[in-house]
């Protein structure tokens, strides 16, 4: 497609998610006349020729998607060296036996998605990385495209995200081998398989078997992917089923030698519940959460669904700074259910809506031990580490802390039920009444205590 965009324009173009955006429309208005004609599928879906104005809105775009992968001056940024930060407050932590240089994760997707992506991670600092989740049999995943589609705010910054994609398509050799490499390459950086199967204890066994043969550091079992998978009972339709998560989650404790986390998957009424069952089964913590099942919305040019396939769609998963609330609040559950019944000896990695350091701080404060980052890398490039280390680390010494050790999980004891709030603003009322400073009206005034009086309503004493 780049290169028939070359020839068409006569021009370096580069392919953007705008693009991709503008071959959804296409694709569907193709549909709601038939199918498409013989010159529009010799000519993949390029439509019909841009003008000069609208060529240079694309090219603008290309421009800004190119810069995208810089680090943002405008924030606060910071060097990193092996992700280590050189100067200000420690951000490494230890979980799990898992040593990183600060708590940012590659989240399992895109961004980590063959060697070269992943080594561009650790390049830019990244505390570690988890791979886009992997199956014995990637013959049998078959992505379609365009598979993405945004919300924007009023200023055209993009605050949701919805992906339709699948796990990784690549063989399950070949992602073996590059895993492999970059162990052998950066040694002492965290890699951590992703991974997923169907409901078949030795498929589970060889997964795990063959990916520690490797050198992987950790796993994280994908229970959550919201779309495409459960149709074979995998991902989300696995995590929503506590009885058959209890089950795979015994053989993979069974199987692994090095820490294992179940992906929680949000589309469930208590997101406690399936993680209750998979840390009851000796696993060593959980990641929250995976995306949101989500419509982006309906062209009302086309009347179809966006993304638009052949003018059809799927319910996909919503990421990105919209869905933060929401990923707190299952944090939080998660955190106090961790505190409560596990006396806060499992580990927890942190994920929804994270682009800046400062959101990564909120995570950290309802318990998690890391905080991952996907959808953010995919609009902000692998250089935002930069920009989250120096934002955490302003945070740190605004409140005077050391390490992020020290302030993990600080905020979940301040979470309480609301019949709970009724009885506190009920006792802070009372005892504000009894404690009440100076006279009301001119009737209070009494003989004895006419001096006292007076100076309870002395305001520079």
């Amino acid at each position: 497609l780049q290169l028939a965009l070359q020839q068409f324009e006569g021009a370096p173009y580069r392919y953007t998610h705008y693009d991709m955006m503008m071959t959804s429309q296409m694709q569907c208005r193709a549909a709601t006349n038939g199918k498409l004609s013989r010159s529009e599928s010799a000519r993949p879906f390029l439509g019909a020729r841009p003008t000069n104005s609208a060529r240079q809105k694309n090219f603008s775009r290309s421009r800004l998607s190119v810069t995208a992968n810089r680090i943002d001056a405008s924030r606060k940024h910071v060097k990193l060296v092996d992700g280590k930060v050189t100067s200000g407050p420690d951000l490494s932590v230890e979980v799990d036996g898992l040593k990183m240089p600060n708590p940012f994760v590659i989240g399992s997707g895109p961004p980590g998605t063959n060697y070269k992506v992943m080594k561009k991670a650790f390049d830019e600092g990244w505390g570690g990385v988890i791979v886009k989740t992997l199956s014995l049999d990637s013959s049998k995943v078959i992505n379609v495209t365009p598979r993405y589609a945004k919300m924007k705010g009023k200023g055209g910054e993009v605050i949701g995200w919805e992906n339709i994609e699948l796990i990784s398509d690549r063989p399950f050799e070949t992602m073996l081998a590059e895993l492999k490499q970059l162990k052998e390459e950066y040694p002492d950086r965290v890699l951590i398989a992703s991974i997923m199967e169907e409901y078949n204890k030795s498929a589970w066994e060889e997964i795990v078997g063959r990916c520690e043969e490797i050198g992987v550091d950790a796993f994280e079992l994908n229970f959550s992917c919201p779309h495409g998978m459960p149709e074979r009972r995998m991902g989300a339709a696995m995590g929503q089923d506590c009885d058959l998560l209890q089950e795979v989650t015994g053989w993979v404790h069974e199987a692994a030698t090095i820490p294992v986390w179940a992906k929680m998957t949000p589309n469930i009424t208590d997101i406690t519940a399936p993680a209750r069952v998979s840390l009851a089964a000796g696993l060593e913590g959980v990641a929250a959460i995976n995306t949101i099942q989500s419509v982006m919305g309906i062209n009302l040019d086309t009347l179809r669904p966006e993304p638009c396939v052949e003018g059809y769609s799927t319910p996909g998963g919503y990421s990105a700074a919209a869905v933060k609330p929401i990923a707190l609040a299952r944090v939080m559950a998660l955190g106090q259910m961790i505190n409560k019944e596990f006396d806060g000896n499992k580990s927890m990695s942190g994920i929804g809506g994270v682009e800046t350091g400062y959101d990564a701080a909120e995570f950290i404060l309802l318990g998690s031990n890391t905080v991952q980052v996907c959808t953010g890398v995919m609009v902000h490039g692998y250089p935002l580490v930069q920009n989250l280390c120096a934002e955490l680390q302003d945070f740190m010494v605004q409140h005077d802390f050391t390490s992020v050790e020290q302030f993990r999980g600080h905020s979940l004891p301040y979470f309480t039920t609301h019949t709970d709030l009724v009885a506190r603003q009920k006792q802070a009322l009372a005892l504000k009444r009894a404690t009440k400073v100076g006279l009301s009206g001119d009737a209070e005034w009494t003989g004895d205590g006419f001096v006292a009086e007076s100076e309870s309503m002395v305001s520079n004493n």
